[in-house]
């Protein structure tokens, strides 16, 4: 049976755990809440909730904004982040940069409010529909979206392809909102 071993519990300024760091739960976790993948017919049509997480223990997920439709990012779940998420109607994710559990939003106020949850046909991807507090931004860049640039179709260039910005103002200011917090984006 797989044990979560807890290395260091990360606490906001309310005494409030914003993230755990430990290592990833195998995809055979023996959770109660999520039931045994037996069939495809189970699987695709039947009313169990049966995720399949990848070989590290992580499933993909969209949020989109409830209202408007906008993307505003793409993450990752494991066992504990899709079942907090359930439980308390508020994101949480699996940061694969980082390896800690997130709730997002604990550190900059801007969290994500569950309006709705879907699990895709062979229940290997999760779309939440969320609304955001705060200033609605969902990019820890400070973008509204972390999908705030578009990549042009066409001819091909012989340079590298030039982004096109489509949030040409951030909402926040990343430094204002996570001081000298590590940043998550690894080259």
């Amino acid at each position: 049976m797989a044990q979560w071993i807890y290395i260091t519990a990360v606490l906001n300024a309310n005494g409030e755990l914003i993230y755990l760091k430990g290592n990833l739960m195998p995809n055979d976790t023996g959770n109660k809440h999520f039931a045994t993948r037996q069939s495809i017919e189970q699987v695709e049509e039947g009313k169990v909730l049966a995720p399949k997480f990848d070989e590290n223990g992580i499933i993909p997920v969209v949020t989109t904004d409830a209202t408007s439709g906008e993307l505003l990012m793409h993450g990752y779940m494991n066992h504990e982040a899709l079942t907090k998420t359930i439980e308390t109607g508020e994101a949480f994710y699996w940061s694969r940069s980082r390896k800690v559990l997130w709730h997002k939003g604990a550190t900059s106020g801007l969290t994500q409010k569950i309006i709705e949850m879907r699990i895709d046909d062979d229940q290997d991807a999760i779309w939440l529909r969320v609304t955001v507090s705060g200033n609605g931004a969902s990019c820890h860049v400070g973008y509204r979206s972390c999908f705030y640039r578009s990549i042009p179709t066409g001819a091909v260039p012989e340079n590298p392809i030039e982004l096109i910005y489509e949030e040409t103002e951030k909402t926040f200011d990343p430094e204002e909102v996570y001081g000298d917090a590590p940043n998550p984006t690894k080259l």
